[in-house]
Formats: structure tokens, sequence, C-alpha cells
């Protein structure tokens, strides 16, 4: 397993292999990615990532195509 602090988050697990502003841009990706998205069809924030660009609400079952990182 990575650790991963306040200040760097979830790239915590790239260590000193990558430079603060490439692990930083990462952290911005990663974050909206991961946070729940509001759906279209129920309007619910429900909505979370599968695989890239494959979107689905838990609340309603709905399936979708969007962006890679946010839907």
């Amino acid at each position: 397993m990575y650790s991963h602090t306040k200040k760097v988050g979830s790239t915590g697990r790239y260590g000193s292999r990558m430079g603060t502003r490439m692990r930083s841009a990462i952290r911005k990706i990663e974050d909206e990615s991961k946070s729940p998205h509001k759906c279209p069809e129920c309007g619910r924030e429900r909505v979370k990532r599968r695989v890239a660009g494959i979107w689905r609400c838990s609340s309603c079952g709905l399936e979708f195509a969007g962006g890679a990182y946010m839907p």
C-alpha cells in the first residue's frame, strides 16, 4: 500500500519519482473524477466513474458515456 498525507493526497504513492507540478495536476484530476457527480436522469449526486469514459448512477442505474475524467 502507499501512504499519503494531507499535502500530497492520493499522489503520495509516486513519492519523489515525479515532480511537484505533475503530482499536483494528477491529484486535481483524480479528486475530480473520484468525487460523486450529478445524474442527468434523476438529478442526484450518485454518478461514479466505472472505467475511462463510462459513468453509472448508483441510484437509478443509468449508465452513459462521458468524458474520461468528468462526465
